[in-house]
């Protein structure tokens, strides 16, 4: 049995062909009609509480490499350590910005801009012996980015440091 089309007995004819001669194809055309002007969409309006927490995030990302400094200068390598700690609240706290919409484009850039600032100075002139903080400093760096740019792989962690044993005379 073919199953690949209609049997002839399947065809029903209605007779003889219709007669076109004396019909005026396109007289009556459409009215061209103008384009429809699509809505424009409502514009984003931050309310003012959003406006001023983005401009102290800003603030407070383009401080913190000064302050992490400053810490260093009068605490030494456990100032480096507070500052991490209070670092960390201040990513919890974007974090959340971010996650209820509310995080504007400037304010991404800033603490991205603020990651490589602050590594730089880890790497050039920070002298941070205890590798335990290089490594929480950069790890919370870390955090931060793959929270706002987490397709993106970094190269420009600082290495960590550890001693040769060797020059330890009662090391193992």
């Amino acid at each position: 049995m073919d199953f690949t089309g209609k049997q002839a007995a399947e065809v029903v004819d209605f007779g003889g062909e219709v007669d076109y001669s004396n019909y005026t194809w396109f007289q009556n055309a459409p009215e061209r009609q103008a384009p429809v002007q699509q809505p424009v969409p409502n514009t984003y309006v931050p309310h003012p509480g959003v406006i001023e927490q983005n401009e102290a995030f800003e603030f407070a990302l383009s401080a913190a490499p000064n302050v992490l400094y400053s810490r260093y200068k009068q605490y030494g390598q456990l100032g480096v350590l507070a500052w991490c700690s209070e670092f960390g609240e201040l990513i919890d706290n974007l974090k959340s910005l971010g996650f209820h919409g509310n995080m504007f484009v400037t304010t991404r850039t800033q603490a991205l801009r603020t990651c490589e600032d602050v590594l730089n100075l880890v790497k050039h002139s920070l002298d941070l012996k205890m590798q335990i903080i290089v490594m929480y400093l950069s790890s919370q760096v870390a955090r931060l980015r793959r929270f706002l740019d987490g397709d993106r792989a970094w190269e420009d962690y600082p290495e960590p440091k550890f001693p040769d044993f060797k020059d330890y005379p009662n090391a193992g």
